[in-house]
């Protein structure tokens, strides 16, 4: 009998082991082009918000608030752990934080500077002080500029389902 249960041992190790083979889906050409790469789910046709015009929508919103749309802005920065999430510039020096939706997805950590179309939901929330520090640490802040971080405050909120990193 001690032999038969080392011999499953050895036999389940052996078997159990296997490797697994993942296919990999490779792009279509409306997914990934020369012109842009996506993250998330692919974009759906429609009107297309310039930065300019983004100020205004958000201007609109009231916290509670909710709107589904896509606009196209520029990536002020990118968080440096995962590219979990990105901050895009607004007019007037706002900016709205985009987050992917169900953390679904990431975009690459490079793209600060690049212009990207997100394509989510648009919203004001309050984001409380621990929030704040997490998501400057995430940035790259110094401890001087995190530990300056008090209390919480509204902000430009977005959850993304698609996003086309322009090249």
């Amino acid at each position: 009998m001690k032999y038969f249960n080392i011999f499953l041992i050895i036999f389940s190790l052996l078997f159990g082991c296997k490797e697994v083979k993942t296919e990999m889906k490779t792009p279509t050409e409306a997914e990934e082009s020369p012109s842009f790469v996506l993250a998330g789910a692919p974009l759906t046709d429609g009107v297309i918000y310039e930065q300019s015009e983004l100020g205004q929508v958000f201007a609109d919103l009231k916290p509670g608030d909710s709107l589904s749309t896509r606009f196209e802005a520029e990536v002020a920065e990118v968080c440096q752990a995962k590219g979990c999430w990105m901050r895009v510039n607004l007019p007037n020096d706002e900016s709205v934080m985009v987050r992917f939706k169900d953390y679904g997805f990431f975009v690459p950590k490079d793209i600060s500077g690049k212009t990207v179309v997100v394509e989510g939901r648009a919203f004001i929330s309050e984001v409380d002080e621990d929030e704040r520090r997490h998501l400057a640490e995430d940035a790259g802040a110094s401890d001087s500029l995190i530990a300056q971080i008090r209390g919480s405050e509204f902000e430009n909120g977005f959850e993304a389902t698609g996003v086309r990193i322009l090249q």
